[in-house]
């Protein structure tokens, strides 16, 4: 697939501002997923082809956060096994069904987040005297970052709110650790779904390469961000973003 000069200007920017957003918080696929359907893309190929550019992006996000000792290690791999789960069998649930199931998923996911961070914050966000959790400490954590694997394998639009409050929510990790546990369940369970859509010849690859490129920028921007900012404004961000996502799955 050819790209014109504007094309390429499109997915450059907003593939750089969806890797801060991304890394922040969530919702940056917002901006790129119309963009690549801009190019004509269906909605289906679009879908497939912004995962090479959140897979990038994560990778990016994840070493900026680990060279920061913002990683948590000690419970990865639990956290891990049951988003991966989810995450392929959304892929393949993804891969096969209607373009048009993604919408209302994607719509009623982002009005429920922004209804719980707005009406009852302290289930996303943890007080400053709790202690986190590991995984199996919780049952509950487990199945809620099965769920977060489900939705992000599905429809990856919004899936760094549901990681969030599955991570910050559950398991109750501050919001800069739970961004970098975020970002490394993202990269994870974004392979595993990459890897059901290349296989389905679903991924349109220039595009998504400018795009990758375009949002691994934007992630090491983000990484400083992250760490720089206050919890506080962590949380109006993350309540914005996920109103901003509930109106872009409206439109």
């Amino acid at each position: 697939m050819e790209l014109s000069l504007w094309f390429v200007i499109l997915l450059l920017g907003t593939g750089f501002v969806a890797g801060i957003i991304n890394t922040l918080a969530g919702g940056g696929s917002n901006l790129t997923l119309p963009a690549l359907m801009i190019l004509g893309l269906p909605a289906d190929v679009a879908n497939a082809t912004n995962r090479l550019g959140v897979f990038m992006q994560s990778i990016v996000g994840i070493r900026g956060f680990h060279k920061k000792d913002q990683l948590p290690a000690h419970d990865l791999k639990s956290i891990l096994i049951p988003t991966l789960m989810g995450g392929l069998v959304g892929a393949v649930a993804a891969s096969y069904l209607p373009p048009q199931n993604l919408k209302p998923i994607l719509l009623g996911t982002m009005i429920l987040m922004s209804l719980v961070i707005l009406v009852r914050p302290s289930i996303v966000f943890p007080g400053p005297l709790e202690h986190s959790q590991l995984v199996r400490e919780s049952p509950k954590a487990w199945w809620t970052l099965f769920i977060a694997g489900l939705y992000g394998g599905f429809v990856q639009a919004g899936v760094g709110f549901v990681l969030i409050a599955a991570i910050a929510g559950g398991l109750r990790y501050d919001i800069v650790k739970a961004n970098a546990l975020k970002m490394f369940c993202t990269g994870a369970f974004t392979a595993v779904a990459l890897g059901v859509f290349i296989f389905r010849g679903q991924v349109s690859w220039v595009p998504g390469v400018v795009l990758a490129l375009a949002t691994m920028a934007g992630a090491q921007v983000g990484v400083k961000l992250a760490l720089k900012v206050s919890p506080g404004f962590m949380k109006w961000f993350l309540f914005l973003m996920t109103v901003a996502a509930s109106i872009a799955a409206w439109l």
